[in-house]
């Protein structure tokens, strides 16, 4: 499986000269296997992935949400493929109060966007997340709720040899004042149970997170810790904060002896390739 990240940053898009080495798109990533496709979240970072030319290959785009936060979902009107006819594009999403496709007008519409899903050319399909895996190629799908504010899943990828864990936006540690306390009530453990690549929020300093408990987010103790009990084979560090610099979040990761981990820790960078 290739996994590209396209979009790294939580919150909102942060572009300056300092956010230049690990990027300032909100979330995006993909993975691809043969003629396969799966792009997780919706940030600005797909607006890159649509212009980049690497979808023409593909029958069928294939677009997961985790949630339906602004910074997860803002790129939605500048994927261009939406916009051509007879492209096929099928996405899900996780269930709500009413269907998925009505919730997103909330955002597509206006006065909040110019453009309606309804405007969109290619051949598109929105459903909610099945919770039983999803089959798409020669990738499975399992999509599992987690704690996070509103309705949020995670996603675990497997090609049936290798499992890719995607967890952009969770705060594990909020279910227990001594996190990691046990498996069985770790939020997402069996997501990330022995995955080879776990893409883990790490948000937060332990500074930042004493005044933001209960927003949904993770520190980098968080993260590392929720590697650990999970069995992770490597860690990618994700949703970096808008405040945090390039030269921050070095900071964290020396300060936080990433490097001396008994598994590999890479910072989220935009424009990152990983085989798995």
């Amino acid at each position: 499986m290739k996994v590209t990240f396209w979009g790294v940053r939580g919150s909102i898009p942060t572009v300056t000269k300092q956010t230049q080495v690990y990027g300032g798109s909100t979330p995006c990533v993909t993975i691809e296997e043969s003629d396969t496709i799966i792009i997780l979240d919706a940030g600005s970072g797909i607006r890159h992935l649509g212009e980049s030319g690497i979808l023409d290959k593909y029958e069928t785009i294939n677009i997961l949400l985790t949630h339906l936060h602004m910074d997860h979902i803002q790129g939605l009107g500048f994927f261009t493929p939406f916009f051509k006819m007879g492209r096929k594009v099928n996405m899900w999403g996780p269930s709500g109060s009413s269907s998925l496709v009505k919730r997103l007008n909330r955002y597509l519409s206006p006065p909040l966007f110019p453009v309606r899903i309804r405007d969109f050319q290619c051949d598109l399909s929105i459903d909610n997340m099945p919770m039983k895996p999803l089959q798409l190629g020669t990738l499975t799908v399992k999509g599992q709720y987690i704690c996070h504010p509103g309705p949020t899943l995670g996603f675990r990828i497997s090609n049936g040899q290798k499992a890719v864990t995607y967890i952009p936006d969770h705060e594990p540690a909020l279910a227990s004042r001594e996190f990691p306390k046990s498996e069985k009530w770790t939020s997402g453990f069996d997501l990330a149970h022995n995955s080879d690549l776990l893409i883990h929020d790490a948000q937060f300093t332990d500074e930042e997170y004493a005044q933001c408990i209960g927003w949904g987010h993770s520190t980098m103790h968080h993260a590392l810790a929720m590697a650990k009990l999970s069995g992770a084979k490597k860690l990618v560090t994700f949703h970096h904060d808008p405040s945090h610099t390039d030269a921050c979040l070095d900071r964290i990761y020396l300060d936080c002896e990433c490097g001396s981990q008994e598994f590999p820790v890479v910072i989220g960078r935009e424009g990152e390739v990983i085989e798995v």
